[in-house]
């Protein structure tokens, strides 16, 4: 059986935590900004975990991550 590729598109968006868990940055954050409040522009900086529906999938395509 020969070595699973990562997907490197999926690679740069998560990383992993120390626990095993998936992190990943938060989407709106690159446009139309104008008319979002400072408090959810500074929320929006933060990273959160991947829901565990989600988990599977993504597992999938970071075999070695």
């Amino acid at each position: 059986m020969p070595k699973m590729k990562t997907h490197r598109g999926a690679a740069k968006r998560f990383a992993r935590t120390g626990g095993g868990k998936l992190k990943r940055a938060q989407a709106g954050k690159s446009h139309l900004l104008a008319h979002k409040g400072r408090d959810r522009k500074r929320r929006l900086r933060k990273t959160e975990l991947v829901d565990s529906a989600e988990k599977k999938r993504i597992n999938k395509l970071l075999p070695y991550i």
